[in-house]
């Protein structure tokens, strides 16, 4: 009967083939298991380059969130020293109103003693507002030159120390609100560099020297752009330089010896002045930012063992005798705006849209800086990230 026939086996083999049905599934599965290998790095995994973009960004972030950190921090400090200032004030103010209470306490027991006016000097010491009382003519009357005086220096005080009391009040909560903006901003920077570590750490051996491959062409290019904005410099140095000598002869040979050294000064003063007083100033700031090279990026850091972008360019002109604000934003403003064709050595380079980079320039298109995180003070092309990266120069002094 069919119910006890046996079924043949689907896997048997015959003559060491497989059964066609066999053949076309393990076929397709091979196909299926292949197509899911390809797919799976391409769909789970970003890109080399998308890894790049997003460090490199985040980078920019906490650079920018450094900043921010940068300025609560230095408002926090101001603010602190604010209310030091005014609880001090508020203090001794205090102590004069009551040297000035403990005054008008003794009028009022001398009062008692003598049996004269007790109430109204009592009611006089419990008021919310003296002045208000003392607008009444029969008691002004009751007090002499002595306790007038007395009144008077009672009620300045008061008044002066209220107002010095609410300016305290509201200046400690400022502080209060740049203490907040304060740890935000530090935990913003500290979530960004989070990230950007973790996205590396996640990179294997190959695709690490991928992506320095692709950072050393990088910086290649910037070199290269670097050499050609210094080759353009140098010519344009050239042309001024033979400008004033043509200048100087076409003086000296249609004018006479007076003239001559009378207009020769003038045109050498005109030319040198400024440069000199600048150049000096320039090469100080220079000489100290050198000296710092191999230091560690920190952010926040103003030295003297490590530095952040906006630390050290205010660290090398404060060398230089010239005080730059704290923050890049703040730093951009503390001068003349240039070109980057007419950059001098000494001149601030700034970077992106926000502001949030810094460097020193020092000729031939390179500049020291604090890069960022996990790297060291170095020296490098402005073009570093693009020429398009570069926001603006600015000569502080």
């Amino acid at each position: 009967m069919a119910s006890h026939r046996k079924s043949r086996p689907t896997g048997t083999r015959v003559a060491g083939i497989r059964t066609p049905a066999l053949a076309t599934a393990a076929l397709t599965s091979v196909a299926l298991l292949s197509q899911t290998a390809n797919a799976t790095p391409s769909d789970d995994r970003p890109t080399l380059e998308e890894v790049e973009k997003k460090v490199d960004d985040l980078y920019r972030q906490a650079g920018s969130a450094t900043e921010k950190y940068n300025a609560a921090k230095e408002k926090t400090t101001k603010q602190r020293k604010k209310v030091d200032t005014l609880l001090d004030d508020v203090a001794q103010r205090t102590q004069k109103l009551n040297d000035a209470r403990e005054e008008l306490g003794s009028f009022a027991s001398a009062q008692y003693r003598t049996g004269a006016s007790v109430p109204e000097t009592a009611t006089l010491l419990l008021a919310d507002s003296p002045q208000d009382y003392f607008d009444q003519n029969q008691l002004m009357n009751r007090l002499t030159g002595r306790q007038k005086t007395a009144v008077d220096d009672y009620v300045t005080q008061q008044s002066e120390t209220m107002k010095k009391r609410r300016e305290a009040t509201e200046s400690l909560e400022t502080l209060t609100n740049s203490q907040k903006d304060l740890k935000t901003a530090k935990s913003t920077v500290q979530k960004k560099l989070a990230t950007a570590r973790e996205l590396l750490s996640e990179l294997t051996a190959e695709e690490k020297a991928r992506l320095a491959a692709i950072e050393k062409k990088k910086q290649e290019e910037a070199e290269r752009k670097a050499a050609e904005l210094a080759k353009q410099q140098a010519a344009k140095e050239e042309a001024e330089r033979k400008r004033r000598e043509e200048a100087a002869q076409q003086q000296e040979s249609g004018s006479g010896a007076s003239g001559t050294s009378g207009g020769t000064g003038s045109s050498d003063s005109g030319s040198s002045t400024p440069g000199t007083s600048t150049g000096t100033k320039a090469e100080k700031a220079i000489a100290f930012a050198r000296a710092q090279i191999g230091k560690p990026y920190v952010w926040g850091a103003t030295g003297p063992g490590s530095y952040d972008c906006s630390g050290l360019t205010q660290a090398a002109w404060k060398a230089a005798g010239v005080t730059l604000p704290r923050v890049t934003y703040d730093q951009v403003n503390a001068g003349t705006t240039v070109s980057v064709s007419q950059a001098q050595p000494g001149d601030l380079v700034f970077f992106y849209d926000d502001i949030s980079h810094v460097g020193l320039y020092i000729g031939d298109g390179m500049m020291i800086h604090a890069p960022k995180p996990g790297a060291y003070v170095r020296e490098e092309s402005i073009f570093y990230d693009g020429e398009s990266s570069i926001y603006s120069v600015v000569r502080p002094a």
